[in-house]
């Protein structure tokens, strides 16, 4: 069975180095419209419903499930899921997430669950491809969405709703990025301590207060018919950020009733307002590259900007010199 497993392995890394050879050359990159557009989406029928709403939804998060894995949390209960947001092309990325620090076994007695976070790609072939990778690694979950920047809202609450749906008892859930290092030491012993009593609505992360940038050349451009107020509520940084489970599906709900906006970690601040959950502030977490130094990595949680290769680089420094003081 290992050696049927490598050679799939092997397979699909050759089948997506072709894959991604082939596209640079033969296809343009493509392009999608921001939030205007999500209203011509047709809407498919829901897989999950959720009861107990008592107005109709401005917001239906009506999207078919192309990926899943609903039976990842029935063995045993994750102390943590890691909801980690990428795009087709970022196979390297994943791959070295699942062998640092993603991977579900580091810890012995603490259940970690991870997911890769896609929608669903214009290129057939990437889609087919990710499919393959799929049915190895079984840690990928899909909708029917296309997969784009101003999407990656509907990314976000795509995990919130598979963890409402299939792994509820959970006690934490991260979400991050594909580009993140995570030091797991630090999140797991020192933020969350698997031996204290799981909190309740809890959020954190690296907070921002900020207001809406109205320059239409900036990637963070939010129009004025989309969002006239001057200012955001508190949002932690998308780069990172933790809270309790029970929070993905209140969340969830309240998103359905909350006008759609393409940036993901306000959109997620303006949820959590409504809640009535105010984020904490951690220095730990970083939103920003930061130049290598292993005692500095070891201070913090999270780091930005990170490249498979420095992944790697960083992860076995971190296992290998640990009898190293700072």
């Amino acid at each position: 069975m290992a050696s049927k497993v490598s050679c799939l392995y092997v397979l699909t890394v050759v089948c997506w180095a072709s894959a991604l050879w082939y596209l640079s050359i033969t296809r343009p990159t493509s392009s999608y419209t921001g939030h205007r557009q999500l209203s011509s989406i047709s809407v498919a029928r829901k897989n999950v419903s959720f009861g107990n709403i008592r107005t109709r939804p401005i917001n239906p998060h009506s999207f078919d499930f192309l990926i899943n894995e609903p039976n990842k949390c029935e063995k045993s209960i994750p102390f943590l899921v890691i909801l980690i947001s990428t795009t087709h092309k970022e196979f390297d990325a994943r791959q070295a997430i699942r062998e640092t620090w993603g991977d579900e076994n580091n810890f012995k007695g603490i259940k970690i669950a991870t997911l890769f976070l896609l929608g669903k790609n214009a290129d057939p072939v990437l889609n087919q491809m990710v499919e393959q990778e799929s049915q190895i690694f079984h840690d990928i979950i899909v909708e029917d969405f296309i997969d784009s920047y101003h999407n990656l809202t509907l990314k976000t609450l795509m995990g919130m709703r598979w963890v409402a749906t299939f792994c509820s008892k959970a006690k934490y859930v991260m979400k991050t990025d594909s580009d993140i290092f995570v030091n797991m030491d630090n999140l797991i012993y020192k933020l969350l301590k698997p031996n204290t009593k799981p909190r309740r609505r809890y959020f954190t992360g690296y907070v921002i207060n900020g207001g809406p940038i109205r320059d239409v050349r900036s990637k963070w451009y939010m129009p004025r018919d989309l969002y006239p107020d001057s200012n955001y509520p508190p949002f932690c940084s998308g780069t990172g950020y933790i809270f309790s489970a029970d929070v993905a599906e209140l969340i969830y709900k309240t998103s359905l009733h909350t006008r759609l906006l393409h940036l993901e970690d306000v959109y997620v601040g303006l949820c959590l307002r409504k809640l009535g959950i105010h984020p904490f502030q951690n220095s730990g977490f970083n939103h920003w590259k930061m130049a290598y130094s292993l005692c500095r990595y070891r201070r913090v949680i999270t780091v930005h900007q990170i490249t498979p290769e420095e992944m790697h680089r960083i992860w076995n420094d971190m296992s290998s010199k640990k009898h190293l003081r700072c």
